[in-house]
């Protein structure tokens, strides 16, 4: 006795936990965003180059040199002449320009752009879990819908063998042979929803795994079973009811994108490499100082000790094969970020215009399924199946009029899933960075 009430103990306590961790779609984009490696190397890398952008500020080292100089040769006697020396020189070369100040800011910007990417990358972890997560919803639904009206089928079925077999009935044997077709085709689109769910799950979990169960082959928390249609608000509504036509708001609000952002720094880093190269122009200093010590001569008179302090610097003079070409390579690329910010800013105007368009136009279907195309599939079903009991209608509509409500509910289905997936897709396309986040933080 007691060992069963441990066992239902444990049950309950099992299934309490399985409950607790039951997953919804923002608990798996939660738990997809906290174990992304991505997101991971990016906080890495932005470390990485602050700490270079710090180490850039530095002087080069200095260089010391130690050297005997004007050794007699007969001898090597280090007092024998008055010119041999100990000489001890320390040179340090300066940054040429504000080269080091620019090479930092360069390095700064760099790592100020990880956070702009890390939100890009929330949005698209938050979009392509959203996808897969609407995909086992439609997996499911899908199933219970089938599951559903497979039973009527097969009772259908059962009807029609039983009327054929016995002759009670305008039942023919081609009624027989349809309505067990149906019921193969029913169990085809069983498969294929098992089909599109078990793949939904597989590439979610790539999702929800975290590094250190990879090997273990579990996944950290169970999925929902019995999943709904989740409310996925548009971003922006201001543009389902302005449309498409004030494209110059579209295009301002699509200007804080994370993705444009970025290429807004990278422009930025490229005006600093201007900057750089026309440093190149200006001279590169360096100081020396050292210090030569001499013996006393031979009869024991001392002798003066030097120390010696100078400037040194280049001269760039000949600069058409060298600075020019540099600086001419700084201004092409500058040229070239600022068209790959366009480019980028029109691909997202374009894949954004073709979603809102798309909204719209499955709004509009989704209304007519509601309104008129499920419920008079229903009514058409129910009437067909009333006039065939009271022996006024054909078996034969009877199967086609289950056959079409059942594909209405599926179109319906498949309409609702396909509208929340482009709200997903525009929701990304509207994600923006906050307007205090600049290339100067």
């Amino acid at each position: 006795m007691k060992v069963i009430i441990c066992v239902l103990f444990a049950a309950i306590v099992f299934s309490a936990s399985l409950r607790a961790n039951t997953m919804t779609l923002e608990n798996a984009i939660k738990v997809a965003i906290q174990h992304d490696p991505w997101l991971k190397s990016s906080n890495h890398r932005r470390s990485a180059m602050l700490s270079m952008s710090r180490e850039a500020l530095s002087y080069p080292d200095p260089q010391v040199s130690v050297a005997t100089m004007n050794l007699p040769v007969d001898s090597w006697e280090f007092n024998q002449e008055g010119m041999t020396q100990l000489k001890v020189g320390v040179m340090q070369m300066l940054p040429r320009g504000d080269s080091l100040e620019i090479k930092s800011t360069q390095l700064k910007l760099n790592a100020n752009k990880q956070p702009i990417l890390q939100l890009d990358r929330q949005a698209q972890v938050r979009r392509d879990v959203s996808l897969l997560w609407l995909d086992m919803v439609q997996a499911k639904k899908t199933l219970s819908l089938i599951e559903r009206d497979s039973v009527l089928f097969e009772q259908m079925v059962e009807i029609a063998n039983a009327s054929y077999a016995n002759a009670v009935g305008p039942t023919r044997q081609q009624d027989v042979i349809r309505a067990q077709l149906e019921v193969m085709q029913l169990d085809d689109k069983r498969s294929a929803a098992f089909q599109q769910l078990n793949t939904a799950k597989a590439k979610l979990e790539q999702w929800l795994l975290d590094d250190s169960l990879y090997n273990k082959k579990t996944l950290p928390i169970s999925i929902e079973d019995h999943i709904t249609l989740p409310k996925i608000p548009f971003l922006a509504p201001q543009f389902l009811r302005e449309g498409h036509g004030d494209s110059q708001t579209l295009v301002q609000y699509l200007a804080r994108h994370p993705q444009v952002v970025a290429a807004d720094v990278t422009t930025y880093q490229a005006e600093q490499g201007i900057k750089l190269a026309e440093q190149a122009y200006k001279p590169q200093f360096a100081l020396n100082a050292s210090y030569a010590f001499r013996d006393d001569a031979p009869n024991q008179m001392s002798r003066s000790d030097f120390f010696s302090v100078g400037v040194s610097f280049d001269l760039p003079l000949f600069t058409d094969s060298k600075q020019d070409q540099a600086k001419a390579a700084a201004i092409a690329e500058f040229e070239a970020t600022k068209t790959d910010r366009l480019i980028v800013l029109k691909q997202l105007f374009a894949n954004l215009n073709g979603e809102i368009q798309s909204i719209q136009r499955l709004q509009q279907r989704r209304s007519l399924y509601e309104k008129a195309i499920v419920a008079q599939s229903a009514e058409q079903a129910e009437a067909a199946l009333t006039a065939y009991t009271n022996d006024d209608g054909d078996f034969a509509e009877v199967v086609r009029a289950r056959i079409a409500k059942l594909n209405a509910q599926l179109s319906a289905l498949a309409i609702d899933i396909a509208l929340l997936k482009a709200v997903v897709r525009s929701n990304y396309y509207l994600t923006q960075v906050a307007k205090e986040t600049t290339h100067e933080q």
